[in-house]
């Protein structure tokens, strides 16, 4: 049996390079990640948890990663919260749907609260906490796409009916609110 061999070339029909294989013409098409996530709130706090892991290690985020196959985006959010908080997860509804086209990444990230007023950090997480919106560490925040969905979240308990929200006129995910670029391998 020949060993699977890929370059790169335009198949016909499609206006992309795709890598397909030189041995059966198998297109081996590349999409966008798509990551899954939660603004959880309990009793009008909002629970970050302290990365554990790379990228951005020990900076604050909503309980999100990666959905995997065969489940769906509110299934992904609520494994993540476990994973990462311990936490059980009442989803609500879909806040926002993010794009990060530098990393191709697409982010859809939910409203939810705590089934169960019980978390801890889970393996991913140095620490997990609820915080009053005043006393979130807004510095220490990991991601851009973090500072959004808390805003956006903070929107939609105020009542905004735009939901779900996408990015802020003019932001790619490639900077933090305060200008600061993000190396590379930070996100």
């Amino acid at each position: 049996m020949n060993q699977p061999s890929f370059s790169l070339r335009l198949p016909e029909g499609d206006d992309l390079p795709r890598k397909v294989c030189d041995n059966c013409g198998f297109v081996a098409y590349e999409n966008p990640k798509i990551v899954v996530g939660s603004v959880v709130r309990h009793e009008g706090r909002i629970l970050l948890c302290r990365r554990a892991i790379e990228p951005r290690s020990g900076f604050w985020t909503i309980p999100a990663g990666y959905l995997e196959l065969n489940e769906t985006p509110e299934e992904g959010a609520r494994r993540e919260a476990r994973e990462e908080a311990t936490a059980t997860l009442a989803i609500e509804r879909l806040l926002a749907v993010y794009s990060v086209p530098r990393i191709s990444q697409v982010q859809l990230i939910y409203r939810a609260r705590l089934a169960v007023p019980e978390f801890s950090a889970g393996p991913e997480s140095l620490e997990v906490a609820l915080f009053d919106w005043d006393d979130i560490p807004w510095d220490d925040l990991a991601f851009p796409t973090v500072h959004w969905a808390l805003a956006h979240d903070r929107e939609a308990e105020t009542g905004a009916t735009t939901v779900p929200f996408g990015n802020p006129a003019g932001a790619s995910g490639d900077a933090m609110p305060d200008g600061r670029s993000l190396k590379p391998g930070e996100f």
